[in-house]
């Protein structure tokens, strides 16, 4: 019997060791040789500066830029408190949450879901392109740009399903709102 202790007792000193450190430190180094910016978060880098994460949504409020889906990881898409809400479609606190938002958007047609609800993690830096062409007015307005250079701008950000078929087309609202900045056009 103590011979079976001692070797379960070693087995699970080695394969920490080896499984708890040694393979994620391999595994860590060999992806940020190999795969660098994806190791280190996508980060877009605008003017010799950081300025987001391709892969992390980030909030934009001002009327003039497109604005992301609602974080359940807080105001400022904080990663460590990544999570879904947990909340059920009949939840008081999501339904609350969700009219505020229509509310706020004071739209006079439909607003595309992902404009009011957070996405699984509370992270996502995507929104839908129904999403998007929604917001063209606002901004072409703010903006004073022809509604059909914003849409366009939409549809070149368009991102297609994987393979032709895999998930839903997105649009990135942080590499939209750089292009959006990048058209040169005098803002009010």
């Amino acid at each position: 019997m103590k011979k079976y202790l001692l070797t379960a007792c070693l087995y699970t000193i080695v394969t920490t060791i080896l499984l708890g450190l040694i393979y994620p430190v391999a595994l860590t180094m060999l992806a940020r040789t190999v795969f660098r910016n994806k190791a280190d978060g996508q980060m877009i880098i605008h003017n010799n500066r950081v300025i987001g994460s391709a892969i992390i949504g980030q909030p934009f409020s001002g009327t003039g830029y497109f604005h992301s889906r609602p974080s359940a990881a807080g105001t400022g898409y904080d990663a460590s408190a990544s999570s879904g809400s947990n909340l059920g479609p009949t939840n008081q606190l999501l339904v609350t949450r969700v009219e505020s938002s229509v509310r706020a958007e004071a739209a006079q047609q439909a607003i595309p879901i992902d404009l009011v609800t957070a996405s699984g993690s509370g992270l996502d830096p995507d929104i839908t392109p129904a999403a998007a062409f929604y917001q063209v007015p606002r901004i072409a307005q703010e903006r004073h740009l022809p509604e059909d250079v914003v849409r366009q701008l939409v549809i070149d950000k368009i991102k297609p399903r994987q393979f032709g078929l895999l998930g839903e087309p997105t649009v990135n609202v942080l590499l939209l709102n750089l292009a959006l900045d990048g058209l040169h056009t005098p803002r009010p």
